[in-house]
């Protein structure tokens, strides 16, 4: 390792500078957008929405009575101890009540759930220190294991409350867990279906999840609503530092410093999550096309039926063929638009 993989590795963390890696960057853009999306539509689509999200933040700011900049409100988010637990068990019951919370708020958002409950438990220790702030777990009809939204515990001072109703919203209900197991109970479908899991479709719902809590009344406080903000800019962050990293020659100092710059993520969280993306090509740019591709077809439908549409037919929809890609979700997505406006004709 020392003598020699070391000194032979590219100085550069992308794979822009290996042989064929801008090729290979290109293809995997289409592969986890599941579009035909090039590397540059996707950074332009990144700045985009980091500006759009920026000014969404200094709105919540002013909201907060925060008399600072936006540099310091950042730094009053990582360090003041009223943001953060003080015991593992404290973090852990916070997720719980979240995931309870909106559980109840489920029957108003869709006519179909899933039958498998799902539990709260702590990340593992032993990945904990180089973990993401929470991750679900699959549950199994077939062994009988719930499904899990795991918490990572590890470092109390990264992990804040204000980012957890978004957190939980995103791993739990509505979004992975819901999903997820849906998808377990399709019938009628290759075997293959039943485990597909399309990053673009399955992300993608769960930062709309994320957005849905904001109609469901759960960021009760302008910091939790900040919280939810610094998730999405997060995840437009990552349009951003994926290509740059892979694509445009971007050094990991770069990726770091943009976004510690424009998120409240914890520092140690920062560069996890940059890490990830150094050994992942492509993925974390599926997450936030998702979301925009969900948004816009529930913007669509909205404008084309009015008052005949149907939010929970359209939640039941979206989740009833399972992990699908995006260009196939607007097939579907369109023809039920095209099918309850012809209904709602009949009915005029």
């Amino acid at each position: 390792m020392v003598n020699d993989y070391l000194p032979a590795s590219m100085p550069t963390p992308g794979i822009s500078d290996l042989e064929g890696g801008k090729l290979y960057y290109e293809n995997k853009t289409k592969y986890f957008t599941t579009l035909p999306m090039t590397p540059d539509e996707v950074f332009k689509k990144g700045q985009s929405e980091v500006s759009r999200i920026k000014k969404d933040m200094l709105s919540v700011l002013v909201q907060s009575g925060f008399k600072g900049s936006f540099e310091e409100f950042l730094v009053f988010l990582r360090t003041d101890p009223q943001f953060y637990a003080k015991t593992p068990r404290e973090l852990l019951y916070r997720a719980t009540w979240l995931a309870k919370k909106m559980e109840g708020k489920l029957p108003k958002y869709f006519n179909i759930l899933p039958r498998m409950p799902f539990t709260v438990e702590e990340v593992p220790a032993a990945i904990a220190p180089n973990y993401t702030g929470g991750r679900y777990s699959e549950g199994s009809y077939t062994t009988g294991k719930p499904g899990a939204y795991w918490v990572n515990t590890f470092k109390l001072e990264s992990r804040p409350l204000y980012v957890l109703p978004a957190l939980t919203l995103h791993e739990a209900v509505p979004g992975h867990h819901l999903q997820i197991m849906l998808s377990k109970e399709l019938k009628n479908v290759p075997k293959f279906r039943e485990n597909l899991y399309i990053s673009a479709f399955g992300e993608g719902w769960g930062l709309y999840s994320e957005y849905l809590g904001i109609e469901a009344g759960m960021y009760e406080t302008p910091y939790e609503n900040f919280g939810r903000l610094t998730y999405e800019m997060w995840r437009a962050c990552r349009l951003v530092i994926d290509v740059g990293l892979h694509y445009k020659g971007w050094s990991r100092e770069q990726a770091v410093a943009f976004m510690a710059a424009n998120t409240a993520l914890s520092i140690h969280e920062v560069n996890t999550e940059i890490d990830r993306y150094i050994g992942w090509p492509g993925q974390a740019v599926s997450y936030k096309i998702g979301e925009i591709k969900i948004r816009e077809l529930r913007i669509e439908a909205e404008r084309v039926l009015g008052d005949h549409f149907d939010i929970k037919a359209f939640h039941d929809l979206v989740l009833s063929h399972g992990s699908i890609k995006l260009s196939t979700l607007e097939k579907l997505v369109r023809s039920w638009i095209n099918l309850e406006a012809g209904l709602k004709k009949e009915k005029n």
